[in-house]
């Protein structure tokens, strides 16, 4: 795996949303009023476009308080009815209900949360931070609630069958997971802690923001710039000049330790000018230092699994996944990790000769890294990334590489749609058909990074499937690709091109969805199971069918010869060592952040990490973790708390799965369908260790990824 995604599930982010007041709850709440400005809000009554489809071009940042205030208070309103019901408990005066509750909340929290993520600005952000406290104490509010529990445990379940059993037994887990069970002393303790890590997880994601926004290396002499294409240090003056430092040229961060220009700088100074920038970005004592934030996270989170009974807070995040312990997750880690390590330290022989033979005069550092390693690569494959750039515009890729695959193996074809509204200009949108033609759902894209835009890429639902509300998907997918200066292609590398393979994956986790109930609808599942659709569908992005339709110049529009072809496949398995040690040394940081059973055995942040490095034998310097722990926004701004581990569970699941295609006929429309019925339209609302048995007809095997990587035969 090649490459990160934020996904943000924003059913769960909207389910979990605040409160306007403190209040208990057996405080009775009247249903809010509407008064006439209210009523034009937007927000309030479904988008009469189609899908719903958000109306951009109604939505301004005022909307959001006054209807987050009566969302809030219509939801608890709604919550009280379900839970004080004098009629006996059924699956549809409790769990439908509370399914059904917030509609007004959940619709514009899902906007907002959108916005703040790839369009912020200063009044969205301090929004962010108002509501954090109030969006969790509601979620208190309904999981917390001693009636509405009794009533979902007083549902006879073994008189349920299909989606309604599973979404009965879904909302049971999470009440009880969420506490429901605690004495009244501890709920009242709990609350206090929820309410305050929400507020830490909003300040942690806004002062990063800021932090990688300030954090950009700033160039005067152009002649510090060898190696990039002239395109490229167009753009870096363009984007010095958006800074208001025109003459200047900018190289902005993007959210990974390494950034992509470390492979063409020539200019050792620069290289590390760019990696320290990166590296340094939230810990410069400064306003935007993440590091007395995510501490006492660190700290708040272990004392809210020990209040629920855990010993650590990763025992109590596992509960629900597939790993189910921390154990479990740690285990397959050092099943990767030592290979890995042992192959990157062979890798990073290899550079160090090269660096050598060319008399550097140096020891290899992880500026070096991609630099040198770009030379390897040439001297072992011939193969040179400048020489591949040309033959991957963005919108070819997406419109001939993405979109070509997916019409063939699943036969669903795509429109481009220019008649909706979107919230930025940089958006694309396209509507979605099925395989009888039938319109299946809209999907938007945003493909350049801005400095009001999280970092990395990511998929999210405007609109989540429901066929109990009658709700087709209306999906996103946002990257953060370099824009290039105007007039010029968007020349992206093969890298890039995984990511969006990558991505695309997760759409069509979404797009093709086939439930009765949004909370175990499509990409609602556990985290190390979500991105098993996603990675597998990056094997597409090599499939010669689909590479031979999209790899085209973009000037002269012939096809990539089929010996560059040749030499980026043989090339697959390079720097794998290194890829894949970056990545397993931050699953690692992850889980023993969320690991410690006692506060003494945190300590501060770079020493706390510097030690789990050397425990777990990451202990190559020049080999960084792909996130340091001050801008690891996954766990301390997202949901991967505990859970990062998720992609290296959910490779394992991809490669044996690509396995079993290989080996059952390769890119077959009926490899196709079979994938989509087993996987792609289950969602949560079946055990799905038990699907994908019943796809592959075994359990995942750890070999398959092993082989991918080079680590075994």
């Amino acid at each position: 795996m090649n490459n990160i995604s934020t996904i943000f599930l924003l059913s769960a982010l909207t389910i979990t949303t605040g409160c306007t007041t403190m209040k208990t709850e057996d405080t009775k709440t009247e249903a809010p009023a509407i008064d006439v400005a209210l009523a034009s809000n937007p927000f309030m009554k479904k988008s009469t476009l189609q899908y719903q489809a958000p109306e951009f071009n109604k939505i301004k940042d005022e909307h959001f308080k006054p209807v987050f205030d009566y969302g809030l208070q219509q939801q608890l309103f709604e919550i009280q009815q379900i839970a004080g019901n004098q009629a006996a408990p059924t699956f549809a005066n409790t769990i439908l209900a509370l399914e059904n509750s917030g509609e007004v909340l959940k619709r514009a929290a899902t906007v907002f949360y959108s916005f703040t993520s790839a369009n912020t600005n200063p009044t969205l952000q301090k929004l962010e931070e108002e509501f954090a406290p109030r969006f969790a104490a509601q979620e208190d509010r309904i999981y917390l609630n001693d009636n509405l529990y009794k009533r979902i445990k007083g549902i006879d379940v073994s008189a349920l069958t299909g989606e309604d059993r599973r979404l009965t037994e879904f909302y049971l887990q999470k009440f009880e997971i969420a506490g429901a069970d605690l004495p009244a002393d501890k709920k009242t303790d709990l609350k206090k802690v929820n309410e305050e890590l929400a507020t830490l997880s909003t300040q942690f994601s806004n002062k990063l923001l800021e932090a990688r926004k300030q954090g950009g290396l700033v160039i005067s002499d152009v002649r510090e710039l060898e190696g990039l294409s002239p395109d490229e240090i167009a753009a870096a003056a363009a984007d010095a000049k958006a800074a208001g430092m025109e003459g200047k040229y900018l190289l902005p961060l993007q959210n990974t330790t390494q950034q992509p220009l470390l492979q063409n700088l020539k200019n050792r100074t620069t290289r590390e000018k760019l990696f320290k920038a990166s590296w340094l970005r939230a810990e410069k004592g400064d306003s935007n230092d993440t590091r007395a934030i995510l501490e006492k996270q660190a700290r708040l989170r272990l004392q809210k699994a020990q209040l629920l009974g855990k010993k650590s807070f990763a025992e109590w995040k596992l509960q629900d996944q597939m790993a189910k312990d921390p154990a479990a997750a740690m285990n397959l880690l050092s099943q990767l990790a030592t290979p890995a390590v042992e192959t990157a330290r062979r890798e990073s022989a290899e550079i160090q000769a090269l660096i050598d033979q060319q008399k550097g005069g140096f020891t290899l550092a992880p500026w070096d890294w991609n630099f040198y390693s770009e030379q390897v690569r040439k001297a072992k494959y011939d193969l040179d990334e400048n020489e591949i750039k040309p033959y991957f515009e963005v919108t070819t890729v997406l419109e001939k590489g993405v979109f070509h695959a997916a019409e063939k193996f699943y036969g669903i074809t795509f429109r481009k749609r220019t008649d909706l509204p979107v919230y930025h200009p940089d958006v694309v949108t396209y509507e979605v058909f099925d395989r009888d033609g039938k319109s299946l759902a809209l999907y938007y894209l945003d493909f350049f990074t801005r400095s009001n835009k999280s970092g990395g890429a990511w998929m999210g639902n405007f609109v989540e499937q429901s066929h109990a509300l009658n709700q087709k998907p209306v999906i996103t997918n946002v990257f953060n690709y370099q824009k290039p200066a105007a007039g010029k292609p968007s020349l992206i590398s093969y890298d890039d091109v995984s990511t969006m393979f990558h991505e695309f994956g997760h759409t069509l986790h979404g797009l093709f969805a086939n439930q009765k109930y949004v909370s175990v609808s499509g990409t609602n599942t556990p985290r190390d199971f979500v991105e098993f659709p996603s990675q597998i569908n990056e094997f597409f992005a090599l499939e010669p069918s689909v590479l031979k339709n999209y790899a085209l110049h973009y000037q002269t529009k012939k096809p990539m010869p089929q010996s560059l072809v040749d030499k980026i496949k043989k090339a697959a398995s390079f720097n794998q060592g290194y890829s894949t040690t970056e990545l397993v040394s931050a699953a690692t940081l992850d889980m023993n952040w969320h690991s410690v059973t006692d506060e003494i055995q945190l300590q501060p942040t770079l020493e706390f990490e510097k030690n789990v490095l050397n425990k777990y034998g990451f202990n190559l310097p020049e080999v960084p973790p792909r996130y340091h722990s001050p801008y690891f926004a996954h766990i301390w701004g997202g949901g991967y708390s505990a859970g990062y581990y998720a992609y290296m569970w959910s490779d394992v699941l991809n490669a044996a799965a690509w396995d079993y295609i290989v080996k059952n006929g390769g890119m077959t429309r009926a490899n196709g369908d079979r994938f989509r019925q087993y996987i792609l339209s289950v969602g949560n609302s079946v055990d799905l260790n038990q699907a994908f048995k019943d796809y592959t007809g075994s359990n995942p095997d750890i070999k398959p990824l092993l082989r991918n990587k080079g680590f075994i035969k």
